[in-house]
């Protein structure tokens, strides 16, 4: 049964959409092709809008917003919000390294279905279903914040502050056929690492280990500031 939120009939279309390669024999009878279509798709229905809602905004202020909206995270966060983990078809070994929920597989699956349903019923279609479910992203740059992820940029500015030194970044595995290729990436000062994180390219890798390292110190830090509220109470 398809979620009521997909504005797409055929059932066939649907369970391809959802069908991981690692369920079939064939990478033909897998999502594979509807992603790589969908994802034309998004980037063009994302453009446009951006295009059409800031017209003040240069090109490097468009290409900024628009890959912070199409990027990995928000797009598994909205397949996870339609439920698509219950839907995607994946092998048994697949299924017991946590398949369903992989980040990188829910936003393949989200881009697949926003190519069905161009397939389906037209571009008109596909766009109301884009901006619906990436609404919330959209608003996050509306203001002008166009890398509201960019945690690279974030961890070189607080490195600097608390260190007055640079980060600096690491592939440390790779992983998946040509089209599931994984990348992990560690962030480093003096040779310790900071943090680590994982994408489907080395970009998105150092991003998310960025993005660890902020944590870890927003962590430590938050440690420091309930010790000196200690010592300081009578």
């Amino acid at each position: 049964m398809i979620p009521k939120a997909i504005p797409l009939r055929s059932i066939e279309l649907f369970e391809l959409a959802v069908r991981h390669r690692s369920a079939v024999t064939s990478v033909i009878d897998s999502y594979e092709r509807l992603e790589f279509f969908g994802d034309s798709v998004l980037g063009l229905v994302i453009a446009q809008y951006l295009f059409d809602h800031h017209p003040d905004w240069d090109q490097g202020m468009l290409s900024k917003a628009k890959s912070s909206i199409v990027q990995e995270a928000p797009l598994a966060q909205a397949a996870l919000r339609l439920g698509l983990d219950q839907f995607i078809c994946v092998s048994a070994n697949e299924e017991i390294t946590g398949g369903r929920t992989r980040p990188s597989i829910l936003a393949d699956v989200l881009e697949a279905l926003i190519g069905a349903i161009y397939l389906e019923s037209g571009l008109e279609a596909a766009r109301w279903f884009v901006l619906e479910q990436l609404h919330e992203p959209i608003l996050r740059i509306r203001g002008g914040d166009v890398n509201p992820d960019d945690f690279k940029s974030k961890l070189q500015e607080a490195s600097q502050s608390i260190w007055r030194k640079a980060p600096q970044y690491r592939i440390v595995r790779e992983s998946g056929g040509a089209h599931e290729r994984r990348f992990v990436a560690q962030v480093c000062l003096d040779n310790e690492v900071l943090g680590e994180g994982e994408g489907r390219s080395k970009k998105e890798a150092e991003q998310a280990a960025a993005a660890d390292a902020l944590l870890i110190i927003e962590r430590h830090q938050q440690r420091q500031g309930r010790r000196e509220t200690e010592v300081d109470e009578p």
